[in-house]
């Protein structure tokens, strides 16, 4: 790598080392890698355009874990140097929909130690996709405690040694037992998860544990409506290094004389979750009505010259750029950018964004935003100067941060769009190769038209399951798009809401089966 590239990772290790910890090349220690959700691992220098053509799977191994509706496994986390019975390792850990959690051997797919949650309460109604009453959020590393942390189905959290499992803090309520709560994330000794859906009784909002006394643990929360306005991006909230919280809110009330923040995106303070700035779309009335909640995205945080920045979509189908310290200017409704990317439809299933977007910094200083979308390009997307065919299923989109040419302010401008895929998940970022996963997930919600009438009937979960695909891992090259690699019939079946991990020249994926799964490059 060029000696910018290498000056680069290593202030970006030096700032984001005080939120999850020093990185190493082997630690993928939170949803999106880091706190900020970019899906960057900015120190891995293994797999590069040049090579990725040469990726294979490494090692498929099948873990004991009921899938419960739609989930089954948490999207991988992975932390290198782990001191364990038999001398140091890089562990993959997954947590199971059915409380079950494991920790792989990186480099052959063993099982090193397993931990098995109980639970002292019963769910109040049956579960169903919507609300699974499971463990659904993606655990954290604290690689300076040697801990990381996951909320079991009943609500509390639980702290283990990253070497053998055993329990070091808690089990301590966290959230309302069977809450839909997401992917946790850490900062300053405090962790943090979203909750959506209003499964468990539970309100839609933020919620945070300080876990520096644990004896005495503080829980804070900042409620963002008290009817819908569900945080179900799967990345749950996202910390910037400017010491905000930020969270992207899904179909309810917007008034903030009352406290209700449905959608928009929304900071908070560190810490104490007091609410510093919001931004909400002109329209966030048809947004709401039309079921298109702006949450099904979650947000990432970057900085750029002297911006700090948030990019955002949501089922809408827009693309968002906002000035981080000032969400949406003085009237809160400014964006530096907006632009629909897909479902012209307007459909509350099956089309637009619902993963989150992705950031990485090329070595030459040009900064990168990718957007996994579902279904084809709207006719009113910005033209792409680089395209790799029709697109009809979904795709990733690739956009350069640039300075627009009549205010001067940071924006998007178009770069390349890939080729198609079946429901893409959020991008990972390695070393100039950017790793998506289509899932081949059934996406269709509900019987009739998807858009919002009267009448819809709610498919169950067997219906749900019905009519996929197995997934495919993609590699691209992360500045044409141009497909490097694409791992065909090598996992066995679809999964839903996940996310990657790469480290250490790895890639790990899981699927509705309770598989996990890990590519590297041929005699490797």
């Amino acid at each position: 790598m060029p000696t910018l590239g290498k000056s680069v990772v290593l202030l970006l290790a030096l700032t984001l080392g005080g939120a999850a910890g020093f990185l190493a090349a082997a630690d993928w220690p939170t949803f999106g890698h880091d706190p900020q959700r970019t899906g960057w691992a900015f120190e891995e220098e293994t797999i590069s355009p040049q090579n990725a053509g040469q990726l294979e799977l490494k090692w498929k191994t099948h873990v004991k874990n009921e899938p419960k509706s739609l989930t089954a496994l948490t999207a991988p986390v992975v932390a290198g140097g782990v001191a364990t019975a038999a001398g140091p390792k890089t562990l993959v850990y997954v947590a199971g929909s059915s409380d079950e959690f494991y920790a792989l051997d990186a480099a052959t797919g063993r099982e090193v130690w397993h931990r098995e949650f109980s639970t002292d309460v019963l769910p109040k109604d049956p579960g169903m996709w919507l609300c699974p009453n499971n463990l659904n959020d993606t655990p954290v590393i604290d690689k300076g405690a040697g801990r990381l942390y996951v909320i079991a189905s009943d609500g509390k959290l639980y702290g283990l040694a990253l070497g053998t499992g055993e329990v070091e803090f808690g089990p301590v309520q966290f959230v309302p037992p069977f809450s839909k709560n997401w992917s946790l994330n850490l900062a300053d000794d405090v962790v943090y998860t979203s909750i959506s859906q209003g499964c468990g009784g539970a309100p839609s909002g933020i919620y945070a544990m300080d876990v520096r006394d644990r004896y005495h643990p503080a829980v804070r929360e900042f409620i963002v409506a008290r009817q819908g306005g569900g945080i179900w991006g799967r990345g749950g909230v996202t910390i910037g290094e400017n010491g905000r919280v930020y969270a992207e809110t899904g179909d309810g009330d917007f008034n903030p004389a009352e406290g209700q923040y449905g959608s928009s995106v929304v900071a908070a303070s560190l810490g104490t979750l007091q609410l510093l700035d919001y931004y909400v779309p002109l329209d966030f009335r048809e947004i709401t009505k039309y079921d298109l909640d702006m949450g099904a995205s979650g947000v990432v945080w970057f900085a750029a010259g002297d911006h700090n920045l948030i990019a955002a979509a949501g089922k809408q189908g827009y693309a968002y750029l906002l000035d981080a310290d000032r969400l949406g200017a003085n009237d809160h409704q400014t964006p530096l950018y907006r632009h629909q990317l897909a479902n012209d439809e307007a459909a509350y299933e099956g089309k637009g964004v619902w993963g989150g977007p992705s950031f990485w910094r090329d070595t030459d200083g040009t900064n990168w935003v990718y957007f996994p979308v579902m279904g084809p390009p709207s006719e009113h997307a910005p033209r792409f100067p680089l395209t790799h065919g029709p697109a009809p299923h979904g795709c990733v989109m690739a956009f350069k941060v640039a300075a627009d040419a009549a205010t001067h302010q940071p924006t998007l401008s178009p770069a390349w769009i890939s080729s198609d895929m079946d429901v893409p998940e959020p991008v990972a970022i390695a070393n100039g190769v950017a790793f998506t996963l289509s899932t081949g997930e059934n996406t269709q919600q509900t019987t009739g038209e998807a858009v919002i009438y009267h009448g819809q009937k709610t498919l169950s979960d067997a219906e749900r399951a019905e009519h996929t695909h197995n997934a495919v891992l993609y590699a691209l090259d992360a500045r044409t798009g141009q497909v490097l690699y694409e791992s065909g019939a090598a996992m066995a079946t679809w999964v839903h809401f996940t996310g990657l991990a790469v480290a250490d020249g790895r890639v790990y994926a899981v699927d509705h089966d309770s598989n996990v799964y890990c590519f590297g490059l041929k005699g490797k």
